[in-house]
């Protein structure tokens, strides 16, 4: 299996990274994306890409951190994507939840890095809170001015836009929140996107699946997530996992 979003260099890791990650082939994961939030998490990222081997890395800067883009820091992120374990822009979008950066300003380096990852002939993941209209929207409009294929992580909009976005020949990700209780529109998108536009992800240590909720997500726990969408679509885990890995890798150029 495949996780296509972690932070595996996140603090919550600091004591058993390498544990956890040297565990992940006995626990049936074959690699995992490591996605990045800001120039120094991107580092990190591919440093940890260019230490193991079943590691590849997504750089750029999340919504919540937009404010600290720069030229600067555009320079460094192009100087990174040179390595051939990065293998996306990620993750970049909007959050008006927190609004830790301000919207404008969200705007602008979420339009600059969908330029620059067509410039590097890089896909994108996308981060998008309480602002699903304003991202489709952005994201309609470089669809016709860029050449680019758009991963929507963590997806929580309704199915109609995921059908709009499948026109547009993007992807869907889905993690442990399609099993929490209440989440009734990720469980209807699990059973309606087309499943050769579905990825599978935990976002670790971040979005735990059931039963461990509450609890720091981990890389294996993407096993619980396939588990249940297999179950909501009536196939077999062994057919969602083989066309969900083979999204993963034909998205990410692996």
């Amino acid at each position: 299996m495949i996780d296509s979003h972690t932070h595996l260099d996140d603090v919550a890791y600091e004591k058993d990274r390498e544990e956890i990650i040297t565990a992940l082939k006995a626990e049936g994961i074959d690699l995992v994306v490591n996605n990045s939030s800001d120039l120094e998490s991107s580092k990190n990222s591919v440093e940890l890409a260019n230490k193991y081997s079943n590691i590849y890395a997504c750089i750029g800067v999340h919504p919540h951190e937009a404010k600290t883009y720069s030229d600067d820091v555009e320079r460094e992120i192009i100087e990174l994507s040179k390595n051939e374990k990065v293998v996306a822009i990620g993750e970049i979008g909007l959050d008006y939840y927190y609004d830790n950066s301000p919207r404008d300003v969200q705007r602008e380096v979420f339009e600059r890095q969908i330029e620059l990852a067509d410039k590097l002939g890089k896909n994108i993941v996308i981060h998008s809170r309480d602002a699903s209209q304003e991202t489709f929207d952005i994201l309609e409009r470089a669809h016709e001015k860029y050449e680019f294929t758009a991963l929507i992580h963590c997806y929580s909009q309704s199915v109609e836009m995921m059908h709009e976005y499948i026109k547009m020949g993007d992807y869907i990700a889905l993690g442990g929140a399609v099993t929490f209780k209440n989440s009734k529109v990720p469980k209807e998108v699990a059973k309606e996107v087309p499943l050769d536009r579905l990825l599978l992800e935990t976002d670790c240590p971040y979005m735990t699946p059931v039963p461990h909720r509450g609890k720091r997500n981990e890389p294996s726990y993407v096993k619980l997530v396939a588990d249940y969408i297999a179950n909501l679509r009536g196939i077999t885990v062994d057919e969602l996992v083989k066309k969900t890995d083979e999204n993963t890798l034909r998205f990410f150029g692996i």
